[in-house]
This record gives C-alpha cells, structure tokens and sequence, in this order.
C-alpha cells in the first residue's frame, strides 16, 4: 500500500501563526523525510505556510532532493494582477499540484460569497488546477461554485473544520458537518481527513487521508495505523484509495 499525507507545512524561520502547530522556528525536510520513514509514509503533499515567507522555495527545494517524495499544493497573492495567466502555468512549476487558500477571515471568506474570486473559479477550471479550501463558514458558497464549474477540483481542508483555528471542542466544533455532507452530492468536491478519523459520506476516492504532523500529539506512524490497522470496519480496497490512491488522482500526481 502506498501511503500518501495530504497535507503537510515545512518552515525554516518563524513561529508558526496557528497555535495549534508545534511552536517551534524549524520543521524542515531532513526532519520530515526521517520521520515519514519511521512512520512508513511513502510521500507527501507540502502546504507552504505563510508564517515563514520562504517556505515555497523550500517546498521546491524538498521536490527537487527528494523526487517522488512531495509535490506541492501553493499559493500566490488574489492581488496580483493579470492573475488568470498565473493559473494557466500553475502546473508547470515543478512538483506543483495545485493551490490552497484559506478562507476563513475577511476579506477572503467576502469573497467567496460576491463573486469577486469569480475568475479565479473559471481559470483554475480551464487550466484543470485543483484548488484546496479552509474555508468553514462557507461551505453553501463551495456548493454554488461547485455547480457552475463542474470540471474545478475542489477539497475541503480538515473534514470542512478549522484546522486548529479555534477552541471549540466536541459538538460544538462539529456544527458544521450537516453542510459538509450536502457538498458530498457534487462529484466534483473531496475532502481531507487531515488530522481526524475516517469519515465516509464522500467514498474512499473521494476522502484523502493526511496528518497536518506538525499539530499530531502522535507520531507519524501512528496516524497511518490508525487508518490501516484500527478501523476494521474500512476494507481493504478502500484503505488503498484513502491511503493516497485517491489523493494522487485528484490532484493529478503521477
């Protein structure tokens, strides 16, 4: 079985912003690469962190040392201008898989629901870029842009959660599982179990297994048995799509 994270974030400088991740200044890919060893983790999809402004040139340092290991899912400022040809080549870096944009404050959550990013949606959907969200207020808005652009790959970051990005616990953290399961009927939408157990609503080729490592109060290997070897009721078949089968489709990584 080849096993695949769907989300992890290398820095070298800086704490990070979420406080939620290990407070430390350095998670780098020597780091990374022993871990995912001692936990059985064949390969990995980097999330460049904003808290650390040259974690995209290590991204492509990880993809270049490293090949086969990470690709990466990046980010450029909604800004800049003439951004539409920027995602028309998107792809055409190196280990570049797709983009990932948190949408949980404003402006950005704003802008999912006024059509501003409206030409980010069409763009990304011609030039068959897959686009990652946190975005859990506005999983009805996903809905909509879902439906306009059937051939955009979208993914809900961490089962449509916050990802460390509150306090809330138990069913308080959860309230928002009744819109995430109504985004499941679109073919089109997946999401990442990143840091959580199973869940099902979407099919295993629809439902990425990853850690987010850096906020896991276990080790690597852990996180893989969890899936693997603690959920009898996850066959054999499916634990191979979950695993990173899935993952490496959607977002297009041969």
């Amino acid at each position: 079985m080849r096993i695949v994270d769907a989300q992890i974030h290398l820095w070298g400088s800086g704490l990070p912003s979420n406080m939620a991740h290990r407070q430390v200044t350095s998670f780098n890919t020597e780091e990374a690469v022993g871990l995912m060893d001692a936990g059985g983790v064949d390969a990995a999809v980097i999330h460049p962190p904003g808290w650390d402004p040259k974690s995209t040139e290590m991204a492509f340092r990880a993809v270049r040392d490293f090949p086969g290991r990470f690709a990466i899912l990046g980010a450029f400022p909604l800004s800049l201008p003439d951004k539409s040809a920027l995602v028309e080549t998107w792809r055409s870096q190196p280990g570049m898989l797709g983009l990932r944009y948190g949408f949980l404050q404003e402006p950005m959550r704003g802008w999912l629901a006024d059509g501003t990013l409206d030409w980010l949606w069409a763009a990304a959907e011609r030039a068959s870029v897959p686009i990652a969200m946190l975005a859990t207020d506005s999983l009805p808005h996903i809905a909509w842009i879902a439906e306009r652009h059937p051939g955009l790959r979208l993914t809900i970051d961490h089962l449509g959660g916050r990802g460390g990005n509150t306090t809330l616990k138990d069913d308080a953290a959860m309230e928002h599982m009744p819109a995430l399961i109504k985004l499941a009927q679109h073919p089109n939408v997946a999401v990442k179990a990143t840091g959580a157990p199973g869940y099902d609503a979407f099919g295993p080729a629809r439902l990425f297994w990853g850690t987010d490592i850096t906020k896991m109060p276990c080790s690597w290997r852990q996180c893989v048995t969890m899936f693997t070897e603690e959920l009898p009721w996850l066959p054999e078949r499916d634990k191979h799509l979950v695993m990173g089968q899935a993952v490496c489709a959607w977002w297009g990584w041969n």
